[in-house]
């Protein structure tokens, strides 16, 4: 037999032991693809028997439950113990496949053997018969069983399995190749293995740790400097001292340092751990078990609305009165399922490819995903006596039927919302659909469709183990995918213990395959916005999703402050070689004593290693720790987190702000604003006139009859209540508003849904674009609300009787497109009397709304709409024209006519279209008037943005949205100064084009630029230098349709040209990269999700605490890390002065001043925290920074810490290490205990009060670490006897000596402060005292 046989159970050969007609059954006739689900949209359904039929000349057919039932009670005698899944089973056949497929009790009672492992496999799921539901027709499943009619294939039963079985094995553990498509098995083990889901935000693991840290702490001249003076303790010659005197400051540093990395990677594992703890509800496929499978059918079929027809054909078999006849969707029984469906949870890091997952409304995707089948929740669930209703819309087809026969719209409401329930439109026309929510991932605010494939929509889930999903490589295109899924006959189906079969076994001419494309998915980070749930197969995971793939991978930051350390040092050790190299020369390069004189210089290279003080980087990282401290506990910014801590500081250097928009700076929620009916404008407080208007001109005459239905409104409609006081003006004006206000309500592709909260029912609306739903928010607000809408007709009620008042049968409609910028629907208005299907039964409007830059030539000519829109746009509102056109019967055919004769055409065909709607609808539409939406800002967006423009800052707005909407933020947030000119570049594909464009910047400076991805592309591919050299110029930038990785490909361009430090910040998944490609990533916890945050160095939670972070944080953190940096710097320079003075006068011997412990104590107990109490210095309070944001530009000049200031310093540490040590020299002796007790006392006083000196507002700790250090070295004199003369200490001597000493040190620079402040006072000085 051949291969095609074994795999193809439907053709059985004709019983030859069983002659009950009834029972000579074609297994094909009962597959569940074609019986199990009603479907007749679908061309896949019926391909597969059109095949069959003609190549085995045998007729296809439904067959009536009836019959079957009956039959099977009829051979029950002769064929005892079978089930019904066993009709046709006893043939005489040498199939063992099928026979080891279809066992039963009857096969045990003859003693039959296992069958072969090879043939279980080629047959492990071939069970396309009806399930033994009845009592008396169980079967004892032989041995491991999935369920009653399926036996697990020998192999899997068996201990031995055999070698093709591990062969398939070892290749499931095979890596797949990333670069070539996949195919994946759903709900099955894949053969493939692929990445795990988890997300990473983690800059280290735990092997790459060390090796990453030690190479980028020693990738620092500083520290290397320290190791090899560290290392040259090792040579006995070179040592000098204690070992540990230069080995613990070196471990100290590198302790603290690697510490800090350590706690913040951790503190990203751990936030990383809890994204990825996320629990998912995931269907979970094991063998068929009627009662899981039942109960997971009942509840599935109740939500389609049939749920009381197939719940009998399930639970109650013997009631031969319930069984429909053939012919209808109701008559269909249920077969036994491919596999058992439950719900299991998976946190998101243990999804695999290949999972079902089940998703509801606003739940984040955590991978990226095919989707299979929509259905709407069970809240609102129909009464299933109503069911009838419910199918016949369920099995609407999807195109339009002619105007003629629709009949849906003409139902009243309550029979229209309670058949469709709460599901969305082309949900009810037969094809599942759901909207996504993707500003996480492309920034655009617009909501996106997605649908089931026909394929699979209709599919049960039990089924879904036959389904096989093509996918191509993965790749960051969020807008591009193309695919297959594949429906594998019943046959065929998956087992889930078992790999898939392969290609070439798979590839049968009865498998139905459907294509996928981008409307098919959802990806990682996007958010379901439909109240449906939704089921679908994972096909990306971890790094292969789209929203990793457009995602840097982290790096290690190190701050401005850093690197201008590190110059600093290589002078200083430059300055250190050069003072040993002339001591040893004034000495003589001979050699003395045996010891050469390379020596000599070495050891002079130790003596002077304090003058770069190893103690620096101790103190910048404490400090660092404290700013960090400073700013999580600010109460002004509550929520903000510090997850790099190394580049506080450079938060007060940014010059360069880049930011997203959405979610960032606005709230991506629309709210109706403003709208002029041409006379008149109505915003805020006049809106409630718009509601009186709205209450009168909807108000139904109440029929006294109650046979009479009630009367509708149509724009013709005459008997309007307005009030008899009411002049002609308000008449004609509440006539107006009547009239937009209608047409804002129907002119839409909004989509009502009906949600339960705390059992209440909730209208919510669902539509791709935010806008639209504001706008019908806002018809609702004033007394007209969208309660029903499908493909056919829409049906609006009054808020204030709550009855229906309009009722319209939807005849086209002309969706939005970006080219377009408008969106029309031609609609017939339905009256009481009109409830027939008639096209001249019935008012036909056409409506438009549209932007009025292509709507101000299709309406009648007017005198105030550009100055109005003009208006609005200037506050910042996203403008929209509306405007109506009668039709009359006949030219409504004639467009018709020529609009379906375009539509057909092959080539032209949009064009065409177009053509035809311009020409008999697009013309003299009559203006009924503008309205103005708002994307409301972010809390006090307006003002930080101009303390931030006004702190020097050049903000540019990098957004994947429309290039309207992001003029109008621009516009509203301020972004953009009023009157300041805005240059659009948009769809640039020429040179010459863009060579204008580049010179009008030249000449006009000041202007804003607003460009659009794909001219910014063409910039920087052939005007890259030219380009980016004047937009670093200006004074903003706005970049709409950004990628992300166009987002993170201009932050780096920025900083790579204008050496400057800048700052990202941004709320979604797409603005990742971004964040990690800036100096400072700033990320603020967004609605939908936390992956900025995550990745971001600094979190918080509101735009505006940006301004506090930078201003005041940033500010505070720059200036006391570079005093403190320059006071470690001189603390460490005027000792290693006092040596080189001390080696002078003992003739140029490399021999230490202070050794041992004084050399460590001045570093530490006795200087280190008065000098590390700078870290709570600020020259100016909080409000002031505030007041005068021009303080933090000079801060962006790096003036605070630069050669100069250093130069400086240095110059008054050689001064006071001159004159202390000298003059200890000259009033005491040359060398003895007596002149090193008298240098170092003056040396730590000098050093406190030069702390003193240098603090501009004190602090209570500032005050106690000066005197408590004072107090210490004082008490610990007595326990310094190995070192000091104690007895000289007590004299009086000793005290004049010490006091002339400090006074020539510090007199002198203290009075140079003195007179340089009172010349050329400092910025804070000047506006301190205003």
């Amino acid at each position: 037999m051949s291969s095609r046989e074994y795999h193809q159970p439907d053709v059985p050969p004709p019983p030859t032991d069983d002659s009950d007609s009834d029972l000579e059954l074609d297994i094909e006739e009962l597959d569940p693809v074609t019986t199990s689900v009603p479907n007749p949209t679908s061309s896949f359904s019926t391909r597969r028997e059109r095949e069959r039929s003609a190549r085995d000349g045998r007729r296809t057919g439904h067959i009536p439950l009836r019959n079957l039932r009956m039959g099977g009670l009829r051979g029950t005698q002769r064929n005892r113990g079978y089930g019904y899944g066993d009709l046709g089973r006893r043939r005489e056949t040498e199939d063992d496949d099928l026979q080891g497929l279809l066992n039963d009790d009857h096969d045990l009672e003859e003693g039959s053997q296992n069958r072969s492992s090879a043939g279980s496999l080629n047959a492990e799921d071939d069970a396309p018969l009806l399930s033994p539901n009845s009592k008396g027709h169980r079967r004892r499943p032989r041995g491991p069983s999935f369920g009653p009619h399926l036996r697990l294939p020998s192999f899997l039963s068996s201990s031995a399995a055999p070698q093709a079985v591990a062969d398939d094995v070892d290749e499931q553990e095979q890596e797949h190749d990333p670069a070539s498509s996949r195919t994946v098995s759903v709900g099955t083990s894949q053969s493939a293995r692929f990445p795990p889901n988890a997300v990473s935000n983690a800059k280290y693991t735990p092997i790459s740790f060390l090796p990453r840290t030690l190479y980028n702490e020693f990738s620092f001249f500083f520290n290397m400097y320290f190791l090899l003076v560290a290392l040259s303790q090792a040579i006995p010659a070179l040592r000098i001292g204690y070992l540990s005197t230069y080995i613990v400051p070196l471990a100290c540093v590198l302790a603290i340092t690697l510490g800090k990395e350590a706690y913040d990677d951790i503190g990203r594992r751990r936030r990383d751990a809890e994204a990825n703890s996320e629990g998912y509800t995931v269907l979970s496929f094991d063998r068929p078990g009627i009662g899981d499978t039942d109960r997971y059918h009942a509840k599935r079929l109740k939500s389609k609305g049939n749920s009381k027809l197939k719940r009998r054909s399930l639970v109650e078999p013997d009631r031969l009165s319930d069984i429909q006849e053939e012919g209808g969707p109701e008559g269909l029984s249920h077969e036994s399922p491919t596999s058992a469906v439950h719900e299991v949870t998976k946190r998101a890091r243990d999804l695999k490819v290949g999972d079902v997952l089940k998703l509801g409304k606003d739940q984040r995707l955590p991978a990226d995903v095919v989707i299979l089948k929509s259905y709407t929740n069970e809240s609102p669930s129909p009464d299933p006596d109503d069911a009838g209703t419910g199918d016949a819309l369920l099995v609407d087809p999807v195109s339009d039927p002619p105007i003629d026969q629709t009949d849906g719209t003409v139902a009243e409401s309550h029979e229209s919302t309670s058949a469709l329930g709460n599901t969305p439109s082309a949900d009810a026309e037969g094809v599942g659909e759901t909207f996504i929510r993707t500003d996480q991932l492309d920034g655009e605010t617009d909501w996106k469709l997605r649908l089931g494939s026909p394929l699979t929509q209709f599919l049960e889930p039990s089924e879904f183990t036959r389904l096989r999903v093509v996918a191509g490589k993965p790749d960051k295109k969020v807008n591009e995918f193309i695919g297959t899924v594949e429906l594998m006959p019943k046959n065929r189906g998956y087992d889930p213990h078992v790999p898939k079969l392969s290609p070439e076994e798979s590839n049968d001419d009865s498998s139905e395959s459907a294509p996928l494309t981008i409307d098919n998915t959802a990806w990682a980070n996007t958010v379901l916005a439909s109240n449906a749930t939704t089921l679908a197969v994972v096909v990306y995971t971890g790094p292969q999703t789209r929203s990793a793939l457009s995602t840097s991978p982290s790096r290690s930051k190190t701050g401005l402050l850093e690197y201008e350390i590190n110059s600093l040092t290589k002078i200083l050790c430059a300055l250190t070689l050069s003072l040993s190299i002339i001591l040893v020369a004034l000495e003589g390069f001979h050699h003395v004593e045996g010891i050469k004189w390379y020596i000599k210089i070495m050891r002079f290279l130790v003596l002077f290693s304090t003058i770069v003080p190893i103690s620096l980087r101790v103190n910048l990282d404490m400090g660092k720790t404290v700013y960090s401290w400073f700013i999580q506990r600010d109460k002004g910014i509550p929520g903000a987190v510090v997850r790099t801590s190394t580049i506080p500081e450079e938060l007060g250097r940014i010059e360069y702000l880049l930011s997203d928009k959405t979610g960032t700076l606005t709230q991506n929620e629309m709210e109706m604003k403003k709208i002029h009916v041409g006379t008149v404008s109505y915003a805020n407080e006049a809106m409630d006139e718009v509601v009186s208007y709205i209450k009168q001109g909807f108000s139904v005459p109440t029929s006294t009859d109650p046979t009479q239905p009630s009367i509708l409104i149509t724009p013709s409609s005459t008997f309007v209540a307005s009030a008899v006081t009411a002049t002609r003006t308000r008449r004609e004006i509440g006539s107006r508003v009547r009239d937009v206000v209608l047409a804002l309500a129907i002119c839409h592709n909004v989509t009502p849904t009906i949600e339960e909260e705390n059992g209440q029912t909730i209208t919510s609306y669902q539509a791709s674009s935010p806008d639209e739903i504001a706008i019908v928010r806002w018809t609702e607000a004033v007394g007209l609300r969208l309660i029903h809408r499908d493909r056919k007709g829409m049906l609006l009620e009054s808020v204030d009787t709550g009855r229906p008042v309009v009722r319209v049968r939807i005849l086209e409609v002309f969706p939005f497109t970006s080219e377009g910028k408008r969106m029309g629907i031609v609609v017939q208005f339905l009256s009481s009397e009109t409830r027939s299907n008639d096209i001249e039964a019935g008012e036909i409007w056409f409506y438009q709304k549209g932007a009025d830059t292509v709507m101000t030539s299709i309406v009648a000519a007017n005198d105030w709409l550009d100055e109005e829109t003009a208006n609005m746009a200037r506050e910042g509102l996203r403008t929209l024209v509306v405007g109506r056109k009668k039709l009359s019967v006949q030219q409504y055919k004639e467009f018709a006519a020529q609009y379906r004769e375009a539509s057909v055409a092959i080539a032209g065909r949009d064009s065409g279209m177009a053509n035809v709607v311009a020409r008999y609808l697009e013309r003299d539409l009559e203006l009924l008037g503008v309205t103005g939406v708002e994307d409301k800002l972010q809390q006090d967006v307006k003002s930080s943005l101009e303390l931030l423009r006004n702190a020097g800052i050049k903000i540019w707005m990098l957004t994947g949205d429309k290039v309207e909407t992001a003029r109008c933020v621009a516009v509203s947030s301020k972004l953009v100064a009023r009157g300041q000119y805005i240059h659009m570049v948009t769809k640039l594909k020429r040179k010459d084009i863009a060579q204008d464009h580049l010179d009008f910047l030249r000449s006009k400076a000041d202007s804003c630029l607003l460009i659009d991805g794909e001219s910014l592309s063409f910039m920087l591919t052939h005007f890259r230098q030219e380009f980016i050299s004047f937009a670093v110029l200006l004074p903003a930038v706005v970049a709409c349709r950004c990628s992300p990785t166009q987002k993170a490909d201009v932050a780096l361009l920025i900083r790579e040209y204008t050496k400057k430090r800048i700052c990202c910040i941004g709320d979604g998944g797409n603005d990742v990269s971004m964040i990690q490609a800036a100096d400072v990533g700033v990320g603020i916890v967004g609605k939908e999700g936390r992956q900025a945050s995550l990745a971001a160095d600094f979190s918080i939670t509101q735009f505006c605490h940006l301004t506090k972070l930078l201003v005041w944080h940033g500010r505070n953190s720059y200036k006391r890390s570079a005093k403190l940096a320059q006071f470690v710097i001189h603390r460490g320079l005027i000792i290693s002065v006092c040596q080189t003075m001390y080696s002078i006068a003992i003739r140029f011997e490399p021999e230490g001043l202070y050794k041992d412990w004084l050399l460590v104590g001045y570093a530490t107990l006795y200087t280190m925290a008065p000098v590390f109490s700078l870290v709570l210095d600020k020259d100016v309070d909080e409000k002031l920074a505030n007041l005068y944001p021009e303080l933090y530009k000079e801060l962006t000049t790096g003036a605070a810490l630069s050669y100069r200031t250093f130069f400086i310093w240095v110059f008054v540490s050689i001064y006071q290490g001159g004159m202390i040590q000298g003059l200890s020299q000259i009033l005491t002796e040359v060398d003895g205990p007596r002149m090193v007790a008298v240098s170092f006392t003056v040396l730590v006083l000098n050093e406190l009060c030069m702390v003193a000196m240098e603090i501009t507002t004190w602090h209570p700790v500032m005050i106690f670490s000066l005197l408590g250090t004072l107090v210490v070295y004082l008490g610990s004199i007595p326990f310094l006897g190995r070192y000091f003369d104690l007895a000289f200490i007590i004299t009086w001597g000793f005290v004049w000596r010490v006091l002339a000493i400090g006074s020539v040190s510090l007199i002198p620079p203290y009075a140079g402060k003195l007179i340089r402040r009172a010349i050329k006072p400092p910025n804070y000085r000047k506006v301190q005292a205003i």
